[in-house]
């Protein structure tokens, strides 16, 4: 059944910017929150997790492309209350296959839900 957000994040106004992305418990480092983009006919069409995410300087996410899809990574342990972030490199990126190999065993990982 289609969820838009996971269940241990909600929206709720962020002091970064309009609203945000907050935890509502403990979330690990190395989670794949789920799938925050997604490139059609070289469109780039936001999820409602990529749509909430704001930018930080000192981002606790990161976003990851497997083929046409951009998942959401957190890279740090996030606590409950606290706003998830990205550091935004770029809003509109070229579409282009990546290969997990060059992501290492970290994204093998993270892709496999380990």
């Amino acid at each position: 059944m289609y969820q838009a957000l996971p269940k241990f994040i909600h929206v709720k106004n962020s002091p970064i910017a309009g609203q945000g992305l907050f935890a509502l418990e403990d979330i690990p480092k190395d989670i794949n929150l789920g799938m925050s983009h997604i490139i059609i006919d070289e469109s780039i069409i936001r999820t409602p997790l990529g749509g909430f995410v704001n930018h930080s300087d000192k981002p606790n996410c990161m976003r990851v492309q497997k083929d046409n899809r951009w998942n959401l990574v957190t890279i740090a342990n996030i606590l409950p209350g606290e706003e998830l972030t990205l550091c935004y490199t770029m809003y509109k990126p070229k579409p282009r296959p990546v290969d997990l190999e060059d992501y290492g065993s970290y994204m093998k990982k993270v892709f496999k839900g380990e």
